[in-house]
């Protein structure tokens, strides 16, 4: 084998320290990659694969794309599940005495991602660490591009609770202690349900002792505890690798992320994963996007960071009275005030994407346009300020006095950079006149020496007769005088010739030369001093990135209050009355999506009665496609929506603040894992009896149907009895069932109470009036369904003639 080109030797030296990652290697205007990173992104990105000679007998082969376009092709790379390594030119080549110095000063990963357009506005984008201790997971979960750092320990036997904390953020990519990959069921369960890129990290880095000083170091303190973190270990494990892991990758301080946020199971609502998915919160059962689902209700929100809060709040409804009535309280206030909430929408209408422009600020990649959108961002705080000072709801003062109206930062962007930047930072044309005394020398020696080659150009024709003479510049020669070859004969000797052309030749004086010297040093000087102020200007709003944090948050809450209040008053919702009381009490409560989607006919509403005595458990009997589901649903989606602090969609309630809530409705078999729709099923109850409190809401919809009838309906009965009983469980439950003989527990079983859906027969047709009434049902109506679902009238035929024999048979 042949010695290695000192390039290529520089390239391996490189790449056998990143093994794991596709290394972009900067070489001029192009990021080339070689040998097996090659092959891989030339098949992944479909571009052409090449060679180049690296010293060997065969040549490596060689791909590459142009620097300037590289964000898309990055994004294309990691969206396949790769991480990418770039390795820029560190000194000027023309400098460099040798090889120019290169070193990787960013790995991008799919939960570090920062490029605009693998990002989406309305969602964040987390990377999530997790920590296995002896009695538990630590989680912790980042999200780089807004500075956003969660915490958490979750302190049980088997991982169903892991698996349920990974669905509430449904991070991009999990990093997970190594020694996880010897428990083959939990890395499997997670794979098998998330979409997650999963990143085995050494276990070394989640070790207590450095993880607790990385985390203090980061944060410039002397101990966790003023930050929450007294009480845990695992968690500050999860959160020190995580950091770790950053700071291996991002190379640069990660200022933005300048807080830490504990959080524990008791602050919000606990949601499981299947609760989740069939009320559909944030996307859609079928189509597995935001349409149809609770989210795409109640979103009106006018900025990214407003529409992203509010996902969150609906992902952790609260669970504590005061803070729910605070958030209730604001959204009246936005409801029954239109105008007021008018004003605050225009205004948010002109608030760019404050935590995202305030990350490409700290890791560098801010241009012109973006400090531009920072400062219009900023001109919209003091009149928001000013809108907010009439408020009368604590909540709303509360934001009125938190929100900075940074008019520091936004003079300095008003003074220092051009309204309308060019993208790029190093071409110049971007600091304002007036700025800085010596960009405005240079200016005008810029323009000045423009005019002076006008004047040269009109001398040199006087002076020569040619009156085609033109002085031209190209970055190869600098200026130059171009003459046709019709007029070769009156060039003078004093002209050097340069170049010759077809038609023409390119011609040099000295006065020429002088002159180019000084206008091009004038520009030159002028690119790099801009650069310089820019990169001072930059760092500058960098400082600031804290406050600037702060109040993007407390416009984020503005904006889903606004938002909250708007649906509020189209929806015609009510306010929810909120206790701990233990009554949930809901009159005419409709489906906020179903009514939503329904555009002709009107929804018809359910009252709802639920207690902690009496009522506990409600068993509601009734024909399919007759509504129970979405009645059930209402229920539940009810209460959630309540307790994240929205009006709802009820005549009037009365919500009790429940702890949890459970759905189990329907089930597909889950193929993925080989576990059939009653293995599914009756995971998911078990689910339900070994985590329902007596203060949670359990829907509960058809269990027992994947088996035999009797096996079936013992399993329903026994469930009920469980629920029900205060000594097990005692939680407030709405129960759908086929199994009629369910309806015999009333009386039989305290606190259980009998419903079904109004049916009215006509003839033998049947109109189901999706009324929820007090008693059994009596019929399943099952033929009539068939019949309405399609089935051919000589199989609905048939079917009545062998039910009349069954019936007779009995």
């Amino acid at each position: 084998m042949g010695k290695l080109t000192p390039m290529m030797e520089q390239y391996f030296e490189i790449k056998n320290q990143y093994k794991d990652c596709l290394l972009f290697f900067r070489l001029g205007d192009f990021y080339e990659m070689f040998f097996e990173d090659a092959l891989t992104a030339s098949k992944q990105l479909e571009i052409t694969l090449t060679g180049r000679d690296c010293g060997q007998e065969e040549r490596a082969p060689m791909c590459g794309v142009p620097y300037h376009s590289a964000e898309a092709y990055i994004g294309r790379l990691i969206d396949k599940g790769y991480k990418v390594a770039i390795c820029e030119q560190v000194e000027d080549p023309k400098q460099a005495k040798g090889i120019v110095k290169r070193e990787v000063i960013r790995v991008i990963t799919p939960g570090t991602i920062l490029q605009t357009g693998a990002l989406e506005d309305d969602k964040n984008h987390y990377l999530m660490s997790i920590a296995q201790g002896p009695r538990g997971y630590g989680v912790s979960v980042v999200d780089i591009t807004t500075g956003e750092f969660y915490t958490t320990e979750l302190q049980m036997q088997g991982y169903e609770k892991l698996i349920d904390e990974i669905g509430k953020f449904c991070p991009v990519e999990i990093l997970y202690s190594e020694v996880m990959d010897k428990d083959d069921a939990i890395i499997h369960s997670i794979k098998s349900r998330f979409s997650s890129y999963m990143n085995p990290y050494p276990a070394w880095n989640f070790e207590y002792d450095t993880s607790y000083k990385r985390l203090c170091q980061h944060f410039s303190i002397f101990s966790l505890d003023g930050v929450g973190l007294s009480e845990y270990t695992v968690g500050i494990e999860a959160a020190g690798a995580l950091l770790c892991y950053l700071q291996e990758t991002q190379k640069i301080s990660l200022t933005h992320i300048s807080t830490i946020i504990p959080y524990g199971n008791t602050e919000y609502m606990v949601l499981d994963i299947c609760s989740r998915r069939n009320l559909e919160l944030t996307e859609s059962l079928r189509e597995k996007s935001k349409k149809g689902t609770l989210l795409w209700v109640l979103d009106k929100t006018k900025t990214a960071m407003g529409a992203r809060l509010l996902r969150k709040w609906i992902e952790q409804p609260l669970v504590k009275k005061d803070a729910i009535e605070r958030r209730l309280e604001a959204v009246q206030e936005c409801k029954d005030n239109p105008l007021f909430r008018e004003e605050i929408k225009e205004l948010l209408y002109g608030v760019y994407d404050l935590e995202r422009l305030m990350s490409k600020v700290i890791y560098g990649t801010v241009n012109g346009r973006d400090l531009i959108a920072l400062k219009c961002s900023l001109k919209m705080l003091p009149p928001l300020k000013s809108i907010l000072q009439d408020a009368s709801s604590t909540y709303l003062k509360q934001i009125c006095e938190q929100i900075d109206s940074l008019e520091d930062i936004y003079d300095l962007i008003q003074k220092g950079i051009e309204e309308e930047p060019p993208i790029g930072i190093k071409e110049g044309d971007i600091i304002k006149e007036g700025y800085h005394p010596e960009v405005d020398k240079l200016r005008k020696a810029k323009i000045q020496g423009k005019q002076w080659i006008a004047n040269l150009e009109t001398e040199e024709k006087e002076k020569t007769g040619i009156k085609n003479l033109k002085i031209r510049y190209n970055k190869v020669f600098g200026y130059y005088i171009e003459i046709t070859r019709s007029n070769f004969d009156a060039v003078p000797d004093r002209y050097i010739r340069k170049q010759t052309l077809a038609n023409a030749e390119r011609y040099i004086t000295p006065e020429l030369k002088e002159l180019e010297e000084t206008i091009l040093g004038a520009e030159e000087k002028i690119v790099q001093l801009e650069y310089v102020l820019f990169v001072e200007l930059r760092e500058a709003i960098g400082k600031e990135v804290t406050r600037i944090q702060s109040t993007a948050q407390y416009v984020a809450i503005l904006d889903v209050l606004q938002s909250l209040g708007e649906v509020g008053e189209r929806q015609n919702y009510t306010k929810p009355k909120i206790s701990e009381e233990g009554t949930i009490h809901i009159q005419e409560g409709r489906h906020p999506v179903v009514e939503k989607m329904m555009s002709m006919e009107q929804f018809i509403g359910n009252d709802t009665f639920l207690d902690a005595d009496e009522n506990r458990l409600a068993i509601i009997t009734g024909p399919n496609m007759a509504g129970k589901s979405t009645y059930m649903r209402q229920t539940a989606l009810i209460v959630l929506m309540a307790q994240i602090g929205s009006f709802v969609p009820a005549q009037s309630a009365h919500i009790t603040v429940v702890d949890r809530i459970f759905t189990r409705v329907g089930a597909s078999d889950d193929l993925a894992s080989g576990q059939s729709t009653f293995m599914v099923e009756m995971a998911e109850v078990a689910n339900i009896l070994h985590n329902a409190t007596k203060h949670s809401l359990l829907i509960v919809d058809e269990i027992g149907r994947g088996t035999s009838t009797f096996d079936g309906l013992s399993i329903a009965w026994a469930v009920v009895e469980y629920i029900s009983s205060i000594k097990h469980i005692g939680a407030k439950t709405l129960f759908a069932t086929h199994y009629h003989e369910l309806t015999e527990l009333e009386g039989k079983l305290e606190g259980v109470k009998n419903y079904c859906i109004a049916v009215q027969e006509q003839g033998d047709e049947v109109i189901f009036l999706r009324k929820i009434q007090r008693g059994g049902a009596d019929n399943s109506y099952g033929i009539q369904v068939a019949k309405l679902a399609g089935l051919p009238p000589t199989v609905i035929q048939r079917a009545k003639e062998i039910l009349e024999e069954l019936d007779q048979a009995d």
